[in-house]
């Protein structure tokens, strides 16, 4: 991958959070990072 893809990329996925974060809130967007925190420490178990 190279850097300007992965520019691009963040830039989509940045966008994306944003504009739903404009929508419907940011309450959905808490709980997902909690469950992705979660997913972190469960795989950081097995490693």
């Amino acid at each position: 991958m190279t850097n300007r893809i992965a520019i691009v990329l963040a830039l989509v996925l940045i966008t994306g959070m944003l504009v739903d974060g404009y929508y419907y809130g940011s309450d959905h967007m808490i709980y997902l990072g909690k469950k992705f925190f979660a997913l972190i420490e469960w795989m950081a178990f097995w490693r």
